[in-house]
């Protein structure tokens, strides 16, 4: 009987598992995690995601344990201390989930080479998305660059069957336990008081208690701000301690499901973006052109809620709370950030990389990118105005009363427009005026953009043309 290691990343589950079950299925098993100290040195070793992390880990070996095995977890280099787990259970195999990051796929790519010396295969099996990167294309390139005709094609591809769950799990007594480290001896800082907690079995029991009483409501609710009635399965997704096909399952068929489903295929949308063009993590998708402001005032009081602009402070306060914003909330933030204060995307996606549980690269990136009209769709007249989202999507102000608490004495629809309260009223809240004046704002933001366009159009006229040969 053979022995295959089976790499855990970002997919910390037992259930519909497919490279763990591929293991399974050979013989013994040695299920790893190996704590990469590339990551752990880097910015994206947040407090918030890696405590998640940690419990989904805890969580994870609970799951094995009560099927007979353990997680085996070590730290270090992560290609060298792979091999040398292989080596140590004298295993033929190693099976980990494939994934769409440059980093991660540079780093597979970098394992399967080294085993291939010591003559252990490396087979990387799916997962991380509903349907594999590449797998749909279109006819003259090699990813979809409009979300759209990728959904036709997304929705009638073929779907890998769920992986079986193994039921018994057999470790070699031969590879050493180490227990979790602490999240102190991993990063440093605090993380949001009141963040989710990790784990597949969290995972499982929030699913289905949202799908039983709010995927119904999804489409008409799904942007509504105090009501909250979006699944929060953001962070589970992006740990893996929920299978994205598995989730998808579990709603197909059910009233409501569609636009739900709708947000499974943006994430696979984005996974297939950044696998095509990997400089799109930190780069523009589409070169704009132009310069972004420099201020770090006003970028401050972004992060930390004090613009002046309710709804944009109470979802830069509830990421640092929770962890988490609102789906809504954050395309407010991002437009406040890009549009109003013309301030460069990749500020706005790294603040959110060091809060959020549940960002990483693809779906946060590309997502920003979205907004400040660098991604996918570069329509750079998409400009959210903060005062009229919040009217209207937290139309009797409780969102931002429950983030803002110096807003809380303001009653209902008014705690967005503070500065339109009566003078002494005004004098007597703990709350900044607005940084910048939104029309004035978005007016200068329009004729940065004519400039630029004609500037483009000048240049493409200018341009020396090709002669055509004879």
């Amino acid at each position: 009987m053979s022995t295959d290691v089976v790499v855990f990343t970002r997919d910390l589950r037992v259930r519909d598992h497919p490279a763990l079950a591929a293991a399974a299925r050979a013989g013994d098993v040695v299920p790893l995690f190996v704590f990469d100290d590339a990551i752990l040195g880097s910015r994206f070793n947040a407090p918030n995601r890696t405590g998640f992390m940690l419990e989904s880990l805890a969580d994870l070996d609970a799951s094995l344990r009560a099927r007979g095995g353990r997680l085996v977890s070590r730290r270090g280099a992560w290609v060298t201390t792979v091999l040398d787990v292989a080596r140590e259970a004298g295993a033929t195999t190693i099976h980990l989930s494939d994934d769409v990051t440059p980093f991660a796929r540079r780093r597979a790519e970098h394992l399967r080479a080294a085993a291939e010396r010591m003559g252990v295969e490396t087979v990387v099996h799916p997962g991380v998305t509903v349907v594999v990167p590449g797998a749909v294309t279109p006819a003259n390139g090699d990813h979809f660059q409009v979300f759209t005709p990728y959904y036709h094609r997304w929705q009638a591809a073929p779907r890998r069957t769920l992986a079986r769950l193994p039921t018994a799990i057999t470790v070699p007594t031969t590879v050493a336990d180490e227990p979790l480290p602490a999240l102190g001896t991993l990063t440093t800082g605090d993380r949001s008081p009141e963040v989710a907690p990790g784990g597949e079995t969290a995972a499982r029991k929030l699913l289905t208690s949202w799908v039983q009483r709010r995927l119904a409501e999804y489409a008409e609710r799904h942007d509504d701000l105090p009501g909250d009635a979006t699944s929060h399965l953001a962070p589970y997704l992006r740990f893996g301690c929920l299978s994205p096909l598995d989730v998808l399952h579990t709603v197909a068929g059910r009233p409501g499901a569609e636009p739900f489903v709708r947000q499974l295929c943006w994430r696979d949308f984005y996974a297939q973006c950044l696998v095509a063009r990997p400089h799109a993590a930190w780069s523009d998708y589409r070169r704009r052109g132009d310069d972004w402001n420099r201020d770090d005032e006003a970028f401050q009081a972004w992060a930390e809620g004090r613009t002046g602009y309710p709804v944009v402070d109470a979802a830069m306060r509830q990421l640092r709370r929770e962890g988490f914003v609102h789906n809504r909330a954050r395309m407010i933030v991002a437009s406040f950030l890009t549009k109003d204060l013309y301030l460069d995307w990749r500020l706005g996606a790294a603040h959110f990389l060091d809060w959020l549980v549940d960002g990483e690269i693809a779906n946060n990136n590309l997502n920003w990118q979205w907004t400040a009209g660098t991604g996918t769709d570069t329509n750079p007249h998409r400009i959210f105005n903060p005062t009229v989202q919040g009217q209207r999507f937290d139309p009797a102000g409780d969102y931002v009363r429950r983030y803002v608490p110096e807003l809380a004495s303001v009653a209902g629809g008014a705690v967005h427009e503070p500065w339109n309260l009566p003078p002494l009223e005004r004098a007597l809240l703990d709350y900044p005026e607005p940084i910048v004046d939104h029309r004035a704002a978005v007016a200068e933001y329009r004729d940065r953009q004519a400039e630029l366009s004609a500037r483009r159009q000048q240049s493409s006229l200018s341009a020396p043309r090709k002669q055509s040969e004879r």
